[in-house]
Order: C-alpha cells, then structure tokens, then sequence
C-alpha cells in the first residue's frame, strides 16, 4: 500500500530558489573554467535545473559515494566512483542533494582538495541540522528541512520516489 506524501517544498519554491542560487553563484564564482560535479545518485535534477540556469562556460561531472545502507545512514562513506577528467586548476562546484551530518561531504571536499582545483564550492538543495555544525560547510543552501527523512526531486526511500517534483516526507 503506497504511503501517504506530505509535500515540504512545492515545485514552484524549487525553481524559484534554484534560480535565485544560479544568479549568485554567477556573480560570486569569478572568471575561469567551471566544472559542475554532481553527487550521485540524489543530486542529479538538482543539478541538471542549477546547470541550465548558469550563465557560464562549464563542464559537467559525477562522484558517486554511499554512506546508506537502504534508509539508514551506515556512518562509513564508500567511493563508488571518482571524477572522469581532471579538476586541477579549474573552480569546482560540488553539488548536493542533502546535507545532514557533514560526514559523506566533509570525505568528498577531502578527496577533492587533493585534486587541486583553483576553488570548491559547494552547492546543496537541503540542509538538515543534526547538531554537527555542518552548515558552515556549504556555500550556496537552497533549503532548510526539519529532521524528518525527505523523499523527491531526486531523493530516494530504497530507490523510489526521485521523481517526484517536490521535496515531501511521509506522513506518520
């Protein structure tokens, strides 16, 4: 029996503040090669909307990570798999669907620091706080969600519901 979805941020609250984050990640990210790097597999409608909103050169790329076992976070970060071109010099946009905790991000800005890019930024739709001072981590927030788990607009419940056009929970 499908559960019941309490929408937390409508389709139209998504597109405006995506929008308004483009505009400043424009005027705040200087000159130079940009490339955009998305967190999979959550972040990708996040950043496919973000991207079309920039008015710059870039590229894009993936990482991919898994801290999740199913719904529960398993507290190690497993590399699934790294960046297809080099980032040396180049300002990085790291883009993520949700930050919590701050431990799958702080292991992504490690490995990525190691590359050399010219500048890391970090962009995320969602900020849950759970008491780490992980907010201090993000450069550009979309949002701010209560501690419940959120489903769509690219995030999962054991793979389902990404497609939704807005963020919810499920009613309890």
């Amino acid at each position: 029996m499908p559960r019941e979805i309490e929408v937390l941020l409508s389709k139209e609250q998504i597109d405006a503040r995506v929008a308004e984050l483009a505009l400043r990640i424009d005027a705040e990210c200087g000159d130079g090669e940009m490339v955009v790097v998305g967190v999979l597999k959550g972040s990708f409608i996040f950043m496919a909307d973000l991207v079309r909103h920039l008015k710059r050169q870039l590229t894009c790329d993936f990482i991919r990570v898994s801290s999740y076992d199913k719904d529960r976070s398993t507290g190690i970060v497993r590399m699934e798999f790294d960046l297809t071109q080099p980032v040396g010099g180049k300002n990085v946009l790291l883009v993520e669907d949700i930050v919590d905790t701050g431990t799958t991000l702080r292991h992504l800005l490690k490995h990525l620091e190691t590359k050399r890019p010219a500048s890391l930024k970090v962009c995320s739709l969602l900020f849950k706080d759970m008491g780490t001072d992980s907010r201090k981590l993000i450069d550009y927030l979309g949002f701010e969600v209560p501690r419940r788990y959120v489903i769509g607009y690219g995030l999962d419940s054991d793979g389902l519901y990404r497609s939704l056009p807005y963020v919810g929970a499920f009613k309890e």
